[in-house]
């Protein structure tokens, strides 16, 4: 029930911490990434994941980071960003890696038209005072792709094996 618990709730919960962190701060905490990393292999050893399977998921995660960082020396992305897309390809792996990817790619694409309409328009006085809404508002700041990341990451996440190996049942009852 524990191993179900885990299953069903500490990836969800991170991500949606890393979306809100990056959304409110523009940044995502090194702590987010590492807890990913050692959740999956934690849930992965306690599950019985096979050794094949969890060097895939390595593998995953490795190519992610690889192309991410890319992607970070060239300014594209955040190094948050670049460390939380690898840590969701580790838990993912190569079976919904590419639904992921795409994902991240729509989502990103529409977060980054609408936050470039809303820096258009002038922020109403009442809440330029917020500081946060005042970053996300300024055109030199960058996109919160976290954001991105995380939705791409709650859209897949149902449909791995990490949810299906729960059982729903035996938690109901309780």
């Amino acid at each position: 029930m524990i191993l179900d618990l885990a299953r069903l709730l500490l990836f969800p919960a991170l991500m949606a911490f890393a979306a809100a962190s990056d959304l409110f701060t523009m940044t995502i905490s090194n702590r987010v990434s590492l807890a990913l990393v050692a959740g999956f292999f934690v849930l992965a050893l306690a599950g019985g994941m096979a050794p094949y399977e969890i060097m895939s998921h390595v593998g995953a995660g490795a190519l992610v980071l690889v192309v991410a960082f890319t992607c970070f020396a060239m300014g594209w992305v955040g190094g948050g960003d670049a460390k939380v897309a690898a840590s969701v390809a580790l838990w993912f792996g190569f079976a919904q890696l590419m639904n992921f990817l795409l994902y991240a790619s729509l989502f990103g694409g529409a977060l980054t038209l609408l936050l470039l309409q809303f820096r258009q328009w002038p922020l109403p006085y009442g809440l330029a005072g917020q500081a946060w809404l005042a970053r996300l508002h300024a055109k030199e700041s960058g996109i919160p792709y976290g954001i991105a990341l995380a939705l791409s990451a709650l859209m897949v996440y149902p449909e791995t094996e990490w949810v299906k190996a729960i059982d729903l049942t035996h938690l109901a009852l309780r």
